[in-house]
């Protein structure tokens, strides 16, 4: 009650009051005092005074909600201006936007359907822009002339499953891997290979031109080439060869279509990672704080099985 007394005249002290307490106290705060002053005799208070602190009252809940009015766009003021200091500091292409590069011809990476390019690498894109407060803007790019695109400022990044390579790392960084790819051996269910040494004479059959080619002639020289690894796989499960090499990626579409092969040995790894520019460590910063959130929590991992069919965010053990 004392505060009740030292309010006649000071609207100051109701604003200190204001900014102090929230709404339903400061309502609550001045009711009392309406109260107080409607309780003193006429010796303490006059009714002129009475009616100064009534009309205090209504006076300073209007101060009260332009306060509120105050606080809340500074909040937003303050929260835009957040986001463009990210943008000047991430130093994007286009404000407010992550302009990030993929070929389109990499299925189940990036392909098109109709006019919309989809895909793992896309979904982790635009995954990535989302977290980071940013329209995603992806754009098609011929794959051999995406690095220098990123180098020359055409995209912000490319998430576009380059492997990480020391020629590309001396134009652009790498972020931590997104997925691991490489050579894996698919056998039947009932085959009796179980490591790389029992592959060893073996009918390995392999896609022409492919690397897996030279890879196979490490276990043996009964190498059947065939037009595609597609068509290798299908002849595996048919009862044919005793095992095929192709990437992982592959085989998982494979026994997602319903082929009954299994994959037996990881005979390679390969990091596939985004490529960021040299001149943005920033960037480079935030999107692989982006990266870690989305394995710990296991977001990666669920874009890799509903788009490749498998989880291939992490790292095997190879065998050599």
């Amino acid at each position: 009650m004392r505060e009740a007394k030292g309010i006649q005249g000071n609207s100051k002290f109701f604003e200190y009051k204001a900014k102090k307490l929230g709404v339903n106290e400061f309502e609550e705060f001045l009711d009392n005092c309406y109260n107080y002053a409607n309780t003193l005799s006429n010796k303490d208070l006059t009714q002129v005074e009475k009616e100064r602190v009534y009309s205090m009252k209504k006076r300073n809940m209007l101060i009260m909600l332009l306060f509120i009015c105050f606080i809340s766009a500074c909040g937003t003021e303050s929260s835009s201006h957040g986001n463009t200091e990210n943008n000047n500091e991430y130093s994007l292409i286009e404000e407010g936007k992550l302009t990030f590069a993929a070929s389109g011809e990499f299925k189940p990476f990036s392909y098109m359907e109709g006019t919309e390019m989809v895909g793992y690498d896309i979904a982790v894109g635009k995954a990535i822009a989302n977290k980071l407060g940013l329209e995603p803007n992806p754009q098609r790019a011929k794959f051999a002339g995406i690095v220098t695109g990123v180098t020359e400022g055409r995209y912000d990044i490319a998430v576009a499953s380059h492997t990480i390579t020391e020629e590309r790392l001396e134009q652009v960084n790498f972020s931590k891997p997104y997925y691991y790819s490489g050579p894996v051996i698919y056998t039947r269910p009932d085959s009796d290979i179980q490591s790389a040494d029992d592959l060893k004479g073996k009918e390995i059959s392999v896609a022409r031109g492919t690397t897996y080619i030279e890879i196979a002639k490490q276990y043996t020289d009964n190498i059947p080439q065939v037009d595609s690894d597609v068509v290798a796989l299908q002849s595996l499960a048919k009862g044919h060869h005793d095992a095929v090499i192709t990437d992982d990626v592959t085989g998982f579409n494979a026994i997602d279509n319903g082929l009954n092969v299994e994959s037996r040995i990881q005979l390679g790894i390969s990091e596939q990672a985004i490529a960021i520019s040299k001149e943005n460590e920033a960037l480079l910063e935030a999107v692989n704080e982006v990266l870690k959130e989305m394995k710990e929590n296991g977001e990666l991992e669920e874009l890799s099985k509903e788009w490749i069919g498998g989880d291939i965010t992490k790292k095997k053990e190879a065998e050599q």
